[in-house]
């Protein structure tokens, strides 16, 4: 374990024997951080924060905060972060409100410098949040989704799985799985063809996932027959499936 003698651990505190933590670093009481993982110089990091392996936090981000809730009355709620992550400069990290008790981030996940994620937020793995991305309370960007630069996430909206949101938008609905979102306001711009391509999805699977978003965004059904017609008319695969549960469970609507 390097720790650098300007950092202030609280003796609570839980750190594996690798880690290592720079220079005016503050952690404070209940945080656990495990192995592998290196604290860049002026991180702070909150109680009720549980960090996995192999992480790197950049310089100045705040991990673990109390969340920007006017009703939250200080619950123990908490942070937890998986394994592999990089967490660039001057992010902050929110830990949850009584609502859901926990903010989550999954593994493998780039967040680029400014990036706010709020209270109860929902990360699943290999998501990138490109610089100065700005999340609202509970909102959930699902596996391998990028969310482009300076692009604010209205609370409650979701992104799903493997879609690319471009730069500098505007996102007030739910943003459905594979696809790109693009244009102001907010809209569908065909499916994330090169994400999809360099992920391994054939061409096969790819047509199908077009096939369904015509369904959805270039017919004259509503969305409710556009569900009806993706279960009869299309192959029932598991990106379809992805695509239909995503749908039919969407609260915010869709974009």
């Amino acid at each position: 374990m390097k720790i650098h003698k300007t950092a202030i651990i609280n003796p609570k505190a839980e750190i594996d024997t690798d880690v290592e933590i720079g220079p005016f670093c503050i952690v404070d009481e209940d945080v656990r951080i495990g192995s592998g993982t290196k604290i860049m110089p002026y991180v702070h990091i909150l109680s009720h924060t549980t960090i996995g392996k192999n992480n790197v936090i950049f310089q100045g981000s705040t991990i673990g905060g109390l969340p920007q809730d006017l009703k939250f009355n200080n619950e123990k709620t908490s942070l937890i972060i998986g394994d592999n992550n990089i967490i660039r400069e001057n992010c902050t990290i929110n830990r949850g409100t009584e609502a859901a008790n926990q903010t989550v981030i999954g593994n493998d996940c780039l967040f680029m410098a400014y990036v706010h994620i709020a209270h109860d937020c929902i990360i699943k793995d290999k998501v990138i949040l490109a610089n100065g991305v700005q999340l609202g309370g509970h909102s959930e960007i699902h596996y391998h989704a990028t969310v482009g630069g300076i692009t604010p996430v209205h609370q409650f909206c979701k992104v799903g799985e493997h879609a690319f949101v471009g730069g500098g938008r505007l996102v007030l609905q739910d943003v459905p799985p594979f696809i790109l979102a693009n244009g102001e306001p907010l809209q569908y711009a065909g499916i994330n063809s090169v994400g999809l391509t360099r992920r391994g999805f054939d061409l096969e699977t790819r047509n199908l996932i077009k096939r369904a978003y015509k369904l959805l965004y270039r017919s004259d059904s509503n969305i409710s027959q556009a569900i009806v017609r993706m279960n009869t008319e299309i192959e029932n695969t598991k990106e379809i499936k992805i695509i239909l549960d995503f749908v039919e469970h969407s609260e915010r609507g869709l974009i």
